[in-house]
């Protein structure tokens, strides 16, 4: 039997133009014999598809796109494919997350999504229920008969073994041993976040070992708001080998030939993708995120500050792989206190990326900033008032641009910065996307390095970027940090040494350590304190940023739901 997976980038809310992208993908898996084409969960909708899920009119036109998909289904093809399905009665949420078999014939749901996830940026029992019992459906593929277990996302992630913690009561895995599955399809959109992969290999293969049969597993792919979806669909056999994986970041259909549960066949894709969660992985999700976001928000070109540090230098080079070099525009905005070496790693930036950039120098605007203010104050503004007026006036520049010139404004602040509050509201926090904001700095410093050397060449050909030599200037990468708000200024002024801030940061945000087990783990007590304060106080600020692209376990978004004000 020959089976495609369809890993596939969905626009969420257009259930017309999904349902089109699901029937090429269908015609292309038929036209190389496919008779079962699997595709992720939610895929007519996009996922995560939030409060469109209440638009009832929404409902009306997924049923008519399903059946213009059994219009233009291939024959002897089954496509199966993750939608909505309404609830019979009102005891609950309104829908179920289910499963559609669509043929010629017609289309049915054929399994309830079990599990529903409502932690971190998932809140499925806001909108469904709990299906219940095991997802089955038997086929006739070619000259065998077979019967799937069907489960979707969530429904894989309970093995004893691997998620000992797990807050559920069920085992959709366990509830069918007794059934006897020939094959398990899991219909998926997880999203990526680093060294996730290997745990989905580990789950697939404990089910496909405790089933004794395959397991099929095909994952959304793309960028949608916050989410960025690796896509990397696999297979895993009955013997626990992986024959089979779709490539990372890209749209992909690729097939598999199974024989009494055993992989015979198998497409292959146009090339060899990154295997684990390595630092290609995670420029590729990057330029992913950011190429999605702007295109489905309708950006067709980016604008960003660059300052001749390394943050905004890695933003530039993820801008330019995103939109390419002709679209993408930068400010040089220096102050009297800017050093001329950091205008001069500017230019030198924008020019290895053949970026357009003006120099717009900033002493008149602060000057009539002082003139204004003083009468006020008695004084010229000084101290952390004068350091934040030069951010503020270089955002008011660059969303004045953005707004004239239809630019998406790309905020270049980092994870460590935005934890602490080493940014200013309004000024470096402006823009409509924080493209490294789930990235801490000595993560930034690691993937500019990664960029610029050899086990980049490949993902920078992709990308249209010079294949060989620094895509960033050294300078840059050795320079010590600092936002050049006063003379002399180094980020160590205002916070510790980051190798020593980021460990600290990871523990509290990510890990949900406390202060005290990181002091009793041997952290020096004061840095932990210190660090713990600047954390919290800066949740305002968190507030009112710009989405940031989630890559960690536990980002500045939709999954971070902490009070502004609390003990």
């Amino acid at each position: 039997m020959r089976i495609a997976l369809a890993q596939l980038n969905p626009l969420v809310g257009d259930l017309v133009a999904n349902g089109e992208l699901l029937l090429r993908a269908c015609r292309a898996a038929a036209a190389d014999a496919a008779e079962l084409v699997l595709a992720p969960e939610l895929l007519l909708w996009g996922y995560p598809p939030r409060d469109l899920l209440l638009r009832s009119a929404l409902l009306t036109r997924q049923s008519e796109v399903l059946g213009q998909l059994v219009a233009g289904m291939p024959a002897g093809l089954t496509l199966l494919v993750g939608a909505v399905e309404p609830a019979d009665d009102r005891g609950g949420p309104p829908l179920h997350n289910v499963a559609v078999a669509v043929d010629r014939a017609g289309w049915r749901a054929v399994a309830r999504k079990r599990l529903l996830p409502s932690y971190d940026v998932f809140d499925e029992r806001r909108y469904f229920r709990p299906g219940h019992g095991p997802g089955l459906l038997d086929l006739s593929l070619g000259a065998q008969r077979c019967r799937l277990g069907i489960t979707i996302c969530e429904d894989l992630w309970v093995d004893p073994g691997l998620i000992p913690d797990s807050p559920y009561s069920c085992d959709p895995i366990e509830e069918l041993l007794p059934h006897r599955p020939d094959l398990l399809v899991n219909l998926s959109a997880s999203p990526y976040t680093q060294g996730k992969l290997a745990l989905r290999r580990q789950l697939a293969t404990a089910a496909a070992l405790r089933l004794h049969c395959p397991v099929l597993y095909v994952n959304q792919v793309g960028g949608n708001d916050e989410l960025v979806f690796d896509g990397r669909s696999f297979v895993v056999d009955r013997s626990g080998s992986c024959p089979l994986t779709l490539p990372v970041a890209a749209s992909c259909t690729a097939w598999v030939d199974l024989q009494d549960g055993q992989v015979c066949g198998r497409s292959l894709p146009v090339s060899a993708p990154p295997q684990g969660d390595d630092d290609e992985s995670l420029w590729q999700v990057l330029v992913l995120g950011l190429r999605d976001y702007a295109a489905k928000c309708g950006f067709r070109s980016a604008l960003l500050g660059l300052s001749g540090g390394i943050d905004s230098a890695l933003v530039a080079c993820v801008a330019t792989a995103a939109f390419g070099s002709q679209r993408v525009r930068c400010l040089l905005m220096p102050s009297p206190y800017s050093s001329a070496g950091s205008l001069t790693d500017a230019r030198d930036q924008a020019g290895r990326l053949g970026l357009r950039h003006d120099r717009v120098p900033i002493a008149s605007l602060m000057q009539g900033f002082d003139h204004s203010l003083e009468p006020l104050l008695g004084h010229s503004p000084d101290g952390v008032t004068a350091e934040n007026l030069q951010s503020r006036i270089r955002g008011t520049l660059l969303m004045a641009l953005a707004n004239q010139e239809g630019h998406l404004l790309l905020s270049t602040g980092n994870k460590s910065e935005l934890a602490v509050g080493y940014c200013t509201l309004y000024g470096d926090m402006n823009g409509g996307l924080a493209v490294i904001g789930d990235l801490y700095k000595t993560s930034v410093l690691r993937l500019c390095r990664w960029l610029n050397g050899p086990g980049s060449t490949r993902s920078r050909q992709a990308a249209g970027l010079p294949a060989s030599g620094p895509l960033i200037p050294p300078a840059i990468l050795t320079k010590p940090p600092s936002a050049e708000l006063r003379p002399n200024q180094k980020d160590s002024d205002s916070l510790p040494d980051y190798h020593s801030l980021d460990p600290v940061l990871k523990a509290l945000i990510e890990h949900h350590r406390t202060p005290e087990q990181l002091i009793a783990d041997g952290h020096p007590p004061e840095l932990v304190r210190r660090i713990w304060r600047l954390l919290r106080r800066s949740e305002f600020k968190r507030r009112q940023a710009p989405p940031v692209l989630k890559l960690s376990g536990r980002a500045f978004g939709s999954g971070w739901r902490m009070p502004i004000a609390s003990a």
